[in-house]
């Protein structure tokens, strides 16, 4: 008996399937793509054609359960300059590229391994125009967090947007969906930040020990279980939202390194909605939003 049922399709690059039975993820595939060899459906996984509830997957093992969202991209090689794996182009100059980037795509790459990341992608996409194009990373989004990214397209262009940073960025705002009802409608969380030698952030009340960090929050939604936050970075540091909305008692859904119980949503609940900067050779103010994901909403309705 399947253990997954055929949604209806928008249009015919994508199959979209409703899980209704736990099953691992390459059997799942092996039996919904039946009319395609073993090799072949591996290839599919490994090109990142893959989604579980809008988050890109890669692993064989992954487990899935009833309810879950499983989307496989057709016809990957022949779309490749028209969509990117895990990503969008939002806006594009001669200066620099703005992407809405999805939930497990890592944006750079590490040591571990070649696996497909934001950055790859880009140049690819920009080589394919000229073999000489680059890509130059200007910051980064944790794998597990999705929304609105921006890369530089030269060497110059990046050191100008990193070195001004906090003065060009006007606007880095996020949709958090955390734990528990949050009783302060609007509120701030301010510490300073360390990491220690396993490469965990804390938060820390010690005057200057640490790089000050400071989190702006109001309520958009809440019930008994959840609550789904609009997020401000006023500084910008690494895990600083995830560390803040552990110190408020109310942690990131899905975020296990800081708190999270469990996975209702089957990926980490924070997206990167808006980023406002002024252009750094136009010297215009551009504001980019990526919608928030259908999921966040799902636990806590209007």
């Amino acid at each position: 008996m399947k253990k997954f049922k055929i949604l209806p399709q928008a249009d015919n690059s994508e199959l979209t399937f409703k899980i209704t039975d736990d099953i691992l993820l390459l059997p799942f595939l092996l039996e919904a793509l039946s009319d395609r060899g073993r090799n072949s459906v591996k290839s599919i996984l490994s090109r990142g054609q893959v989604t579980i509830n809008e988050m890109v997957s890669t692993q064989h093992d992954e487990e899935l359960h009833k309810g879950d969202i499983v989307r496989i991209m057709k016809n990957q090689v022949a779309k490749r300059k028209e969509r990117l794996i895990g990503l969008d182009i939002m806006y594009e100059d001669n200066q620099i590229i703005v992407v809405n980037k999805s939930a497990g795509l890592l944006s750079v790459a590490t040591n571990k391994g070649r696996e497909i990341t934001a950055h790859g992608e880009l140049m690819k996409y920009v080589r394919d125009k000229d073999k000489q194009n680059r890509i130059y990373v200007v910051h980064r989004l944790d794998r597990d967090t999705s929304g609105v990214m921006m890369f530089a397209k030269t060497k110059s262009i990046q050191t100008t947007l990193q070195n001004a940073w906090d003065e060009m960025v006007t606007e880095r705002s996020y949709v958090a969906l955390v734990h528990g009802k949050v009783k302060q409608e609007k509120g701030y969380v301010s510490s300073w930040l360390k990491e220690n030698n396993a490469f965990h952030v804390y938060s820390t009340q010690q005057k200057n020990d640490g790089l000050y960090a400071m989190t702006l929050y109001n309520v958009i939604r809440k019930n008994r279980d959840f609550s789904l936050l609009n997020v401000e970075l006023k500084t910008g540091r690494k895990n600083q939202i995830r560390v803040h909305m552990q110190d408020m008692g109310h942690p990131v859904v899905g975020d296990k390194k800081y708190g999270g119980r469990g996975n209702p949503i089957k990926r980490l609940g924070l997206h990167a909605q808006a980023l406002e900067f002024m252009h750094p050779v136009k010297k215009e103010k551009m504001r980019f939003e990526a919608e928030t994901p259908s999921i966040f909403y799902t636990k806590v309705p209007s």
